[in-house]
């Protein structure tokens, strides 16, 4: 599918989602409540098939935070980026979507980890590289390192 014909088709799915195209992969735009219901559409609508999840990141905008995951449809040779703004960075929340595409667990665990996304019913969701009594996530813009004072 073309970037034409796959914001349609979202469009159907997602009236409230809102593009971007000036990459090379068709962004989608949509808040964090909306995350769940479209990636079970996208995964099992048979003209979308978007099957393979192969990347997850989280990026702290300052006033707010957005997951970002990259979606590829390995039958029918299409990718799209969704984006979702998670409104709250103080209760950054967003649900996992472990049970729809298995790669996003360690993803996920990653984005808890690092930037302190809590992703709701992730089946293990705990620190990855940090040590449980570890305060503040490193990868967010208002941590302060006072060892090696970093200063973004």
């Amino acid at each position: 599918m073309i970037k034409e014909e796959l914001k349609t088709k979202i469009s159907e799915l997602l009236p409230t989602a809102t593009f971007d195209e000036t990459g090379e992969w068709l962004n989608v735009l949509i808040d964090a409540k909306e995350w769940l219901p479209l990636a079970t559409q996208l995964r099992n609508d048979v003209s979308l098939q978007f099957d393979f999840l192969f990347c997850v990141t989280a990026v702290d905008w300052k006033t707010h935070l957005s997951m970002v995951y990259h979606l590829r449809a390995t039958q029918l040779e299409h990718i799209i980026v969704v984006k979702a703004k998670i409104a709250d960075r103080n209760n950054a929340e967003i649900e996992s979507v472990c049970k729809i595409w298995r790669t996003a667990e360690l993803h996920e665990l990653e984005a808890y980890d690092l930037m302190g996304v809590k992703f709701l019913h992730h089946p293990g969701l705990r620190r990855l590289f940090l040590t449980d009594d570890w305060v503040g996530y490193p990868l967010r813009k208002d941590y302060v390192d006072e060892v090696n004072m970093i200063k973004l």
